[in-house]
């Protein structure tokens, strides 16, 4: 009998393999049986507190083996998991928490130590710790196919976060589609932040297939970290952003050296970094993909492999097992081959909607005149084209809707939240463009009399917006440009000029430094006091820095020092004084 929801596919491969390795984390590691057990004892202490069909429960935890556990748990107790990401400012998890009215919170140790939103009953998440007074069988709830299995919140255009609700028979669509049939992905490393829609890949296709999640430790990885775990855990199917994919191109392409299958996408894939790695991986996978969180992340792909050459852009692809696509005008006609048109995604894996919000919902999800009575599609607000075989290539955006580092990033919200901040008549945030293809924001400002400190308006912004949402640059304009049209004039805004008081370097170890944060940067000088992130620097762009100081230097530098020393004069003191050097 073929179960209606994702937990009961999961159990299923508890009985066919119960002893096999589902999850694993270093030294921690749970079978099949283990993990089933363990997210059953669980599912009772849940509904215990009062979780139903379609309760959603909070979970804020660290990437963890618990985290796995935890959200089965959700699934198996007939609620939905509702996952916090645990870099979102406080005040913005307890929007969430709020918005969504969870009744219980899942929290580990770390994150209740830094603070958690109010509101709910608290289980804090640790190995089998307060569990084993609970039954160890299956609560067995049943489950509708329709019923939600997750909501996961999104950037949203009215200033606030919208959560994306997705039933489980769009979850076990994706899943289960024939795409995941050969094996590949049987070893799949998580490393996204499981509050982003790429977690329902790392989570469900491996255990779903009798496979294991190897779960990356906590906190951010760089390309050496990325290396080691590949080689150590022998991965096998792995998910990248294409901005993430290109970092790892540029600087260590033979880092997924065994990998089978390699996931990109997110936003425009660079056609040289695929053929960089293909060339260091000939018998490596590259497949592009494309989707949307309102359907369930994944809704086409494009498999590349060698010999591979970098000549126009890399396709999106064709439709996954019952998707379907329309390539429409203003009119919603259908386009001819080779146009462009906005894209609609149709059949397997449309949301339920926005959570709470029939006025969104009824906005981007739409009736499908192509469709049977009471269909719907959405609407992606991305331009494509296909061409004679049916290959989709993505364009861009045809709103205000960015993608930053692989993230979805309404300019609105951004300017909903820092427009809070006293004294400030107008803003505009704007995404610029380096030479790399890498996009930053900038947030232009109209004060209303006097001043405003740009580190004073930063602080606001970094207090109440997802650390990807924060502009890297703040500029103080006397008028926001417009177009004849009245609209906001983008090409007219001024590019954002650093400090010229700046602090040279003074050995060779800092003026190397330098040249270092300044290649990154594209930026023509750096002073030793400069912080990267505060020139615009991201934390992809910190990756590629940490990796070529580890190769230059010849020094053991990891990503989270560096976030702890982001200036030139900050990490020379770190390193220590180099060899030879007389004191």
């Amino acid at each position: 009998m073929v179960s209606p929801s994702i937990h009961g596919h999961f159990t299923q491969e508890a009985v066919r393999t119960p002893d096999a390795i589902a999850v694993s984390s270093g030294e921690v590691q749970l079978s099949y049986r283990e993990l089933d057990e363990r997210s059953n004892r669980l599912a009772h202490r849940l509904r215990e507190l009062g979780v139903r069909a379609e309760s959603p429960v909070a979970v804020l935890m660290e990437r963890s083996v618990d985290l796995v556990v935890a959200i089965l748990a959700v699934l198996k107790a007939g609620g939905c998991y509702l996952p916090l990401h645990s870099a979102y400012p406080l005040q913005r998890k307890q929007w969430i928490l709020e918005h969504c009215a969870a009744p219980v919170l899942l929290a580990d140790e770390v994150m209740r130590g830094r603070g958690l939103p109010e509101g709910a009953d608290v289980v804090v998440v640790e190995g089998e710790k307060g569990l084993t007074g609970y039954p160890a069988h299956d609560p067995a709830v049943g489950i509708d196919p329709a019923q939600l299995a997750y909501v996961i919140h999104t950037s949203g255009s009215t200033g606030e976060p919208k959560g994306v609700a997705i039933a489980h028979r769009d979850a076990l669509g994706l899943a289960l589609d024939s795409m995941w049939a050969d094996g590949r992905h049987e070893r799949v490393l998580m490393v996204a932040p499981y509050a982003f829609n790429v977690s329902t890949y790392e989570l469900w296709v491996p255990l779903l297939h009798g496979g294991r999640i190897v779960v990356a430790p906590a906190g951010d990885l760089d390309v050496h970290a990325l290396r080691r775990l590949v080689a150590e855990e022998r991965i096998t199917g792995i998910h990248l952003t294409a901005g993430l994919f290109r970092v790892l191109a540029e600087e260590d392409p033979s880092a997924l050296a065994g990998v089978r299958e390699v996931l990109t996408g997110g936003d425009v894939i660079a056609p040289a970094a695929v053929q960089r790695v293909l060339e260091h991986n000939p018998g490596l996978v590259v497949r592009a993909m494309y989707g949307a969180t309102e359907a369930t992340l994944f809704s086409t792909s494009a498999p590349m492999t060698a010999p591979y050459r970098a000549a126009g852009p890399v396709p999106v692809g064709r439709p996954m097992d019952n998707v379907r696509l329309h390539v429409l005008d203003a009119d919603l006609r259908p386009v001819p081959a080779g146009a462009v048109g906005e894209l609609h995604l149709a059949g397997r894996g449309l949301a339920r909607g926005y959570f709470g919000r029939p006025d969104l919902t009824a906005e981007r999800f739409v009736a499908n005149p192509f469709g049977a009575p009471g269909e719907r599609m959405y609407r992606t607000g991305d331009l494509v084209r296909m061409d004679r075989d049916g290959r989709l290539e993505y364009l861009g955006r045809a709103n205000d809707q960015l993608k930053v580092m692989g993230f979805r990033v309404e300019p609105a919200e951004a300017e909903a939240v820092l427009a809070q901040y006293p004294g400030l008549a107008h803003v505009a945030v704007v995404a610029r463009e380096s030479d790399s293809g890498e996009k930053r924001l900038v947030a232009y400002y109209v004060p209303e009399s006097g001043g405003i400190e740009a580190g004073a308006l930063r602080a606001h912004a970094v207090e109440l917006l997802p650390a990807y949402m924060v502009p890297t640059a703040f500029v103080a304009v006397p008028a926001l440009p417009l177009t004849p049209n009245g609209k906001l004039d983008r090409r007219a805004l001024p590019a954002p000029v650093a400090s010229s008081a700046r602090r040279a370097p003074l050995t060779d170890r800092q003026r190397a430094l330098c040249t270092l944060f300044a290649e990154v940067l594209e930026a023509p000088e750096i002073g030793i006091d400069d912080s990267f992130f505060e020139l615009g620097g991201q934390s992809l762009a910190a990756m590629r820095l940490v990796s070529r100081i580890r190769s230059l230097l010849e020094v053991d530098l990891t990503i989270t020092q560096f976030f702890d020393a982001p200036t030139v004069a900050g990490l020379d003191g770190l390193l220590g004084r180099p060899e030879g050097e007389q004191g």
